[in-house]
């Protein structure tokens, strides 16, 4: 899309009228185009995001200690919870590439539609300010701030706590190998706890590599019997 998305294209995602095209073009531009690119407005909507995000937990959530709110914005707010809903809005569709990134197979990153999602969110703030930028998280995130009846455990948490409750020595991560260009990589790490287990996990970044080998040395640690 040479040109960028149609104003009623921007409309229709954001559910605002854009004023200033020219930043939401930007926000849906990969820096593979040549163009001036999503990254500094993914800084400001990744901050917008977080703040909005807390506000409500904190809000609906009256009795919730620090911790437990510290962990609900942890996920709401991760890399997979914003390509997921990046996904469900096609965004990386509307995202204008460089030939060599779309070879690549940059429509189809997690990472990158998770950067463009927190792009929008900032343009649209930068646009039309707080309540149109709350409005649309609120509309894409409420249902899963109100449906964690309890607070969230990331499976790293639950592996340390593990280790710890069992007298182990804490999990120890380690990168086995980095794949794929800057722009959609993967990553594979391995996890062990002590002597006791080893397990690996892949993700788009270091982070959800990690998050994967927690959760299948979870699954190994589950079924040992000790």
């Amino acid at each position: 899309m040479s040109g960028g998305a149609s104003a009623e294209t921007i409309a229709a995602i954001t559910g605002a009228e854009p004023r200033d095209i020219g930043l939401y073009h930007e926000a849906l531009t990969h820096g593979s185009s040549g163009a001036a690119d999503y990254q500094r407005l993914e800084y400001l909507g990744d901050r917008v995001l977080g703040l909005v995000i807390a506000s409500e937990l904190f809000r609906r959530f009256p009795r919730a200690t620090e911790g437990e709110l510290s962990s609900r914005l942890h996920v709401l707010a991760s890399g997979e919870t914003c390509a997921r809903i990046a996904q469900g809005l096609d965004l990386n569709a509307h995202v204008r590439f460089g030939t060599q990134a779309i070879g690549d197979g940059g429509r189809y990153s997690d990472n990158i539609a998770a950067d463009v999602l927190e792009a929008l969110i900032g343009a649209l703030w930068l646009d039309h300010g707080d309540d149109p930028a709350r409005a649309f998280i609120v509309k894409h995130w409420g249902e899963m701030i109100d449906g964690q009846v309890s607070a969230p455990k990331h499976p790293k948490a639950a592996l340390q706590e593990w280790a710890a409750a069992k007298g182990r020595k804490p999990p120890e991560y380690r990168l086995i190998r980095r794949e794929g260009p800057d722009h959609a990589p993967r990553f594979r790490v391995g996890v062990i706890v002590g002597k006791l287990a080893e397990a690996e996990g892949e993700g788009a970044s270091k982070q959800a590599a990690e998050k994967a080998a927690a959760i299948a040395m979870l699954a190994i640690l589950e079924g040992l019997k000790e």
